[in-house]
This record gives structure tokens, C-alpha cells and sequence, in this order.
């Protein structure tokens, strides 16, 4: 664990793991330092920006914030809200292929898939795109060879060990398991993100 400048105005703290971030971010948010904007967690890194405040000072406190949240220290964490329920429309042009490249019959997909709850681990690609840690193993199947031009909005996908839900239309390479009404990026919000790194969230046949 290490803390590194980033850039003119950031930290980049070094956690180690992800529970250590999601620690980190929650220490970070309830007892937030002076003059810190912006709180950005990561795998393994949590980036903090304070433009124009003491670097020095902050460092020494986010030292002591980074030894709380050892997973060794437990407690840090406030007990879990409910997860969040995602209905799914299981549609997706991919749905078939991930079927095959796993081995599985679709609904045996669609079990997996819904079969256990998932945790938002980072956000990152796009505003609001969240990376859902968890996802069966069986479902681990590679990008797509040549991503598409365009994925809409609420299209629930799947690559690799994530799953995720596009927040909005944009370029990507994920396997589409298929669609949700449920809005997950919503700029007029606040926060304007559905999902926040360390949240539970479940996958429901809709």
C-alpha cells in the first residue's frame, strides 16, 4: 500500500485490493478531508483530488484513513443497504452465443445470471458505467472479437468476471444478455449514478 502524486491536484492511493477501496471510499466520504472534490475508487487504487490544498498534510492523513481500512481492522463499513433489483428482458443478440461458449443451455444462463447477487466494484469507461464483481464463473466469456458501434441505453451485458448495465448508448465489445427499464444514469439526480462502488446488486427475469 502507497500513496503516489497524480497529476497537479491528485493522490493516487495504492488500497491493494478492492474491499480496501471500497473501505477507503466510505472512510473517505463520511470523514472527508478539507478541500478533497473528487473521491475516484478503483481495483485497487482509490484517486483523491484536492486542488490547491497542502499535499503534504493530506498525505499523512490519508495514511492514517488507509491503515483503518485494512480488511484486518474490520468495521468499517456500515451494514449493507438492500440490494438493488434490476429487472432484465433476457433478449439479447448475445444470448445465444454465451450459451454455447459456456456450455449451457439459456436458461441455465439466465439462472446463473440472476442466481446471485453481484457488487458494484468501480465505475469507469462511461459516466454511470458500473463494473459488477461476482458474476458466476460459468459466465466468464471473452469481448466480443470486434466491438459494435452502438449499444443502447439499459443493454445488460456481460465480459469476462463483470456483468454491467450501459448507461447510455456508446461503442462495446460486451456479450448483451439483454435490456432493462431501469434508468442507471440520470444527470438531474444526485447522485446522477443508480449504482455507487461497494452496493449489492441482483439481477431479476423480468
Amino acid at each position: 500500500m502507497s500513496i503516489r502524486t497524480a497529476g497537479e491536484h491528485g493522490l493516487l492511493v495504492e488500497t491493494g485490493g478492492l474491499e480496501a477501496s471500497h473501505r477507503l471510499d466510505a472512510l473517505l466520504r463520511e470523514q472527508r478531508p478539507e478541500g478533497v472534490v473528487e473521491i475516484v475508487p478503483g481495483p485497487s487504487t482509490v484517486l483523491v483530488v484536492a486542488p490547491g490544498v497542502d499535499t503534504a498534510r493530506l498525505r499523512v492523513r490519508l495514511e492514517a484513513l488507509l491503515a483503518l481500512a485494512s480488511p484486518a481492522q474490520g468495521g468499517v463499513l456500515a451494514e449493507p443497504a438492500e440490494a438493488v433489483v434490476v429487472p432484465v428482458v433476457y433478449d439479447g443478440a448475445d444470448l445465444a452465443d454465451v450459451a454455447a461458449e459456456a456450455g449451457v443451455p439459456v436458461e441455465e444462463v439466465v439462472a446463473r445470471h440472476t442466481g446471485r447477487e453481484l457488487v458494484v466494484g468501480w465505475l469507469g469507461f462511461a459516466p454511470g458505467f458500473a463494473y459488477l464483481t461476482g458474476l458466476d464463473p460459468v459466465l466468464h466469456v471473452p469481448r466480443l472479437a470486434t466491438p459494435r458501434t452502438s449499444v443502447p441505453a439499459g443493454s445488460v451485458a456481460i465480459a469476462g468476471p463483470y456483468s454491467a448495465v450501459y448507461p447510455s448508448a456508446s461503442p462495446g465489445g460486451w456479450r448483451l444478455l439483454g435490456r432493462t427499464s431501469l434508468r442507471v444514469w440520470d444527470v438531474s439526480a444526485d447522485p446522477p449514478s443508480r449504482f455507487l462502488p461497494g452496493m449489492r446488486v441482483r439481477f431479476e427475469a423480468a
